[in-house]
């Protein structure tokens, strides 16, 4: 006899055990949510494993923020143990008061930091950041679209990035790296994407006009200087990329450490750092860019939902590009 799914009363998650590898994720049976009011249930179609996901499993968080990860997140293991912070789906169920979902309609779901993504089901109060899916976009990329998406709109936003200006992206190729690069270019400015030689071809794809090679070239003794500078990896520092910076310039320090956070100006030049907020009108912004065609989320590579102990462990290997997906079904 089958089960209909919508009448079930449990769902498969991931659970994170304790902090450490991907094998502190077990896979268990928890009671399936139920909407508030003013929620809506999802059928989780796909989700993504985030650098946030590896960084909180893991809790190899950067300098200086060890105890506070712990104090924040939980001693010893999550105290939300199910990880994942973005999805999209279709969703079952509404909440009383909620009129401008139904049953049936495909959305884009980004909890942040409440996550939740990583099980058959989620919960979302409809004023948080919850969108319709784009009907171009298959759900593996819509899933894709919010993480990485967001955290580059945040920071150029705060840059007030203006057309013609010269912009470097250290880690092009990555969640939040390819998506600057093609939000950049979008908005006019002159994009120099730092990656491997590996991604060259792909990020010039996504809008680089020029490529520098981190193995073979150190982008502060290329003579070049740039108005804004974005680290979307924590592999340089403000001090570091002063010399490479315009005056006004901005050093967007996205993966900063505790000391990146505090950085001060050094004369007319400035570090910008500190979380992304998860805004429901970034995800509106991003999800009209994908219909129009210009934004398009990058994905690594395709899981399972049996397999997301190896979709982290590729996220742990430092070497995806864009996102690494999720999926529940097989015409995701």
């Amino acid at each position: 006899m089958t089960i209909d799914a919508s009448q079930a009363t449990t769902m498969q998650a991931w659970i994170c055990q304790g902090y450490g590898g991907p094998d502190r994720l077990a896979l268990a049976e928890r009671p399936k949510p139920q909407p508030k009011d003013h929620e809506v249930l999802i059928r989780i179609r796909a989700t993504t494993v985030t650098s946030g996901d590896g960084r909180l499993r893991s809790q190899i968080l950067p300098r200086g923020f060890g105890m506070l990860g712990r104090l924040i997140f939980g001693l010893r293991r999550p105290r939300q143990p199910i990880l994942g912070s973005e999805c999209a789906g279709v969703i079952e169920a509404v909440g009383r008061l909620v009129t401008a979902y139904k049953p049936g309609d495909s959305v884009i779901a980004f909890t942040g930091v409440a996550m939740g993504c990583h099980a058959q089901y989620v919960v979302i109060n409809v004023a948080k950041a919850l969108v319709p899916k784009p009907a171009n976009l298959s759900f593996a990329q819509a899933a894709s679209l919010a993480f990485g998406g967001t955290t580059a709109l945040h920071f150029l936003r705060r840059a007030k990035l203006a057309a013609g200006e010269k912009l470097l992206v250290i880690g092009a190729s990555g969640a939040v790296g390819s998506a600057m690069v093609q939000l950049a270019r979008h908005a006019g400015a002159r994009v120099t994407a730092v990656t491997s030689a590996r991604n060259a071809a792909l990020v010039r794809a996504l809008g680089a006009e020029s490529v520098i090679d981190y193995a073979q070239q150190d982008f502060t003794t290329a003579g070049i200087s740039y108005d804004i500078i974005a680290d979307t990896v924590g592999a340089s520092s403000f001090a570091r990329c002063l010399p490479v910076l315009n005056e006004q310039g901005r050093y967007l320090a996205v993966a900063a450490d505790l000391a990146g956070m505090m950085a001060r100006p050094s004369g007319t030049k400035r570090s910008i750092a500190g979380p992304a907020p998860e805004r429901r009108e970034d995800v509106v912004q991003l999800a009209a860019l994908a219909e129009s065609g210009s934004f398009k989320p990058v994905i690594d590579g395709v899981y399972d939902f049996a397999q997301l102990q190896d979709a982290h462990a590729r996220v742990d290997s430092g070497r995806k590009t864009g996102s690494v997906v999720v999926t529940m079904a097989q015409d995701c």
